[in-house]
């Protein structure tokens, strides 16, 4: 039993010596270093809340631009950042002017071709308005109700307009196209009132966004 013993011991010591020639098992390789494994976890853990956070940013801002908005009253064109609306026939440019104050507005301004291309739009061909230009003293100054300055390089009026020292006051008509007239200022002609568009903030929706 002592021989048994004896020679598990000198059994174990033989296999574990790396050394051995008689040993089948191959050396390891000296020097070969051991791979890192890169540690991939780090930007996983910070894709997602990034991604949350680009998300999030979108959400916001979308939904703060579309709380925001220009508003008309009823019955109102809008175009721009202003509102347009077309009065019935009245006596005098005067009493035009009149009606468009009382709706806290004033006679037409028009600055631009593509703002008078979108006011004649809704125009009747067969009728003429009033617009916010006028020669008050007659000496052929012509002026915007709002104090705009009067821009010849922005102006459309027709050929041979205008005509007459003695009218003093501007009409849009079509003749063939629209443009510009002046019109004595006490005959009956409808108008187009205009007035600043009103900007609307939705606070409640954006705030349950």
């Amino acid at each position: 039993m002592a021989a048994e013993v004896t020679y598990a011991e000198l059994k174990f010591k033989t296999e574990s010596k790396p050394s051995d020639p008689n040993s089948d098992s191959p050396a390891a390789p000296k020097g070969k270093a051991t791979p890192q494994r890169s540690n991939l976890c780090f930007p996983k853990m910070l894709l997602v809340p990034l991604l949350l956070f680009i998300l999030l940013s979108v959400v916001f801002t979308v939904a703060f631009i579309n709380q925001v908005w220009s508003c008309c009253p009823k019955n109102w064109k809008p175009f721009s950042s202003h509102c347009y609306f077309y009065l019935a026939k009245a006596k005098s440019w005067q009493e035009s002017k009149e009606h468009c104050s009382s709706l806290e507005a004033h006679l037409v301004v028009i600055t631009s071709k593509e703002e008078q291309h979108f006011i004649t739009q809704h125009m009747k061909t067969n009728a003429a308005y009033y617009v916010g230009l006028s020669d008050p003293h007659g000496q052929r100054h012509w002026q915007w109700v709002d104090q705009t300055p009067y821009n010849e390089s922005a102006t459309f009026w027709h050929d041979d307009e205008p005509s007459s020292n003695n009218e003093h006051c501007v009409i849009l008509n079509y003749r063939g196209k629209w443009g510009w007239n002046d019109a004595s200022c006490d005959g009956p002609q409808e108008s187009v009132c205009e007035m600043t568009s009103i900007c609307l903030v939705d606070t409640h929706r954006y705030t349950a966004s």
